[in-house]
């Protein structure tokens, strides 16, 4: 497929439709605006022009020309989450950032794209309910950044990905049709569910200009818990033993040694048992406070009759945060230890956690790299990041290629998938190829190819859409 770039005239066009100022085409101030998104070279590249959209409408007109021009377009949003392959139009939704509605009788939230997860949690708790698709980026996190992924939330054993808390979408279309799919019903089977295909579809099959969020009544009582072990395979196997105890947590997360050191080192705080080899960080919700405290009482016990070295409870709510911090601050404390890094998420069932966490152990040693892994063990998610350290580029390149085949390799076998909740990324595109049922990536191309007939969106997310 050729693709052009965005000329004088085209960026003319865009002027007319957004504003001079809210397009950018100094290369400097790409860089410093969008130049994090950039640190792996093999899968990013500077875009030829931002334009900062602010209504569908605009949206909508930027697409068509795009469309008609065949220039590649991607999606972002205030956080920067999605980099073009090669340079074409960024679509910046920074600017779309309104809460349009509160409907706490049907418990529904209507929202653009740039709000933040924590505007979305404050306004809920306003009218006594919550958002139960709360990732642990939350701070950094906008509903744009979830809804194009799907990605995981915090209680994803009880509440699952992101986008089963999506009811209904506003989408920009690649030929630049609004459409709005779903809505405030609880169910709608009347057609297919366009709503689950577009969210997670990582900006290939439309640009996402409101969502219609699905609310949750707030908990009554709350509690986690902290729960270091010596070995991390003795934290592993302990987690489906709680989840068979009768007990239903909201979170069950998991951090190794290196994880814990250096979140500790980046909080600049001593963690309890910081020489732990693992934490299990686990969330309770319940009615009453007696069942609160019969529940972690009993995850507690459990857990020190199974090789733990000790349980802590935060049931306050500066406690809790505080239990919170030390899993939240991960990708920040990851890239202060090693500012170049390559991340990857892979999901495994539940019961193949350890096996997959001993495999990827085996090929740091065989490769003499480092691999830190965390995750939400109750769902069987494993977010393992490997450090460049102090090698030079051309090692790196093929040190991050080679370890995360091999680590594909395992986790197909195992029965998972190379992406459990961050999307494809360009860099994970090939494995669509490698790595998926043939059948299955030939429909994936034939939705990628009706729906966006000259496949500007995020054509590089799809392997060899865009040869």
């Amino acid at each position: 497929m050729q693709y052009r770039k965005a000329s004088a005239y085209i960026i003319e066009q865009l002027n007319g439709i957004v504003g001079e100022d809210n397009v950018i085409v100094s290369l400097d101030q790409i860089e410093m605006l969008y130049g994090k998104q950039t640190q792996e070279k093999t899968w990013t590249a500077i875009p030829d022009v931002i334009v900062k959209a602010e209504n569908s409408l605009q949206v909508s007109e930027i697409i068509k020309i795009a469309n008609r021009e065949r220039i590649i377009v991607t999606p972002t949003g205030p956080a920067g989450g999605a980099a073009p392959v090669r340079g074409g139009l960024v679509v910046s939704t920074e600017r779309m950032n309104r809460i349009l509605e509160i409907d706490p009788g049907n418990m529904y939230m209507v929202i653009e794209p740039g709000v933040t997860i924590v505007e979305v949690q404050k306004k809920a708790r306003e009218n006594n309910l919550r958002y139960a698709g709360d990732p642990f980026s939350a701070y950094c996190s906008f509903i744009e950044d979830i809804s194009a992924t799907s990605s995981g939330v915090k209680g994803a054993f009880i509440y699952s990905a992101a986008s089963r808390h999506i009811c209904g979408l506003e989408v920009v279309m690649p030929t630049g049709e609004i459409i709005a799919f779903g809505g405030k019903t609880v169910k709608n089977i009347a057609m297919y569910d366009m709503v689950r295909l577009i969210a997670g579809s990582e900006g290939t099959l439309g640009i996402v200009t409101k969502i219609w969020l699905k609310l949750m009544p707030a908990p009554r009582h709350c509690a986690d818990l902290l729960i270091p072990f010596d070995d991390m395979l003795k934290a592993i196997r302990v987690v489906p033993m709680i989840m068979t105890a009768g007990i239903a947590p909201a979170t069950l997360d998991f951090m190794d040694q290196e994880t814990i050191k250096a979140t500790g080192k980046y909080l600049s705080q001593s963690l309890p048992h910081s020489d732990a080899a693992a934490y299990i960080i686990c969330t309770v919700e319940a009615k009453s406070k007696s069942q609160l405290e019969e529940e972690y009482e009993m995850i507690g016990g459990l857990c020190l009759e199974n090789g733990a070295m000790d349980a802590f409870v935060a049931n306050s709510l500066t406690a809790r945060e505080g239990l919170w911090k030390v899993r939240k601050c991960y990708a920040e404390a990851i890239s202060d230890l090693s500012p170049v890094c390559c991340r990857g998420d892979i999901v495994v069932p539940m019961s193949s956690i350890s096996r997959a966490l001993e495999e990827i152990k085996a090929i740091g040693t065989r490769h003499s790299c480092r691999i830190i892994s965390c995750g939400p063990a109750g769902n069987g998610n494993i977010q393992c990041t490997i450090l460049k350290e102090d090698r030079d580029d051309e090692e790196w390149e093929k040190l991050k290629i080679d370890v995360f085949d091999e680590i594909y390799k395992i986790i197909c076998r195992l029965g998972g998938s190379f992406s459990g909740e961050l999307g494809t990324a360009a860099k994970w595109a090939q494995c669509h190829e490698n790595y998926s049922n043939p059948s299955a990536s030939s429909v994936m191309k034939s939705i990628k190819k009706a729906l966006d007939p000259n496949l500007i969106l995020n054509p590089d997310r799809i392997a060899d859409l865009c040869i």
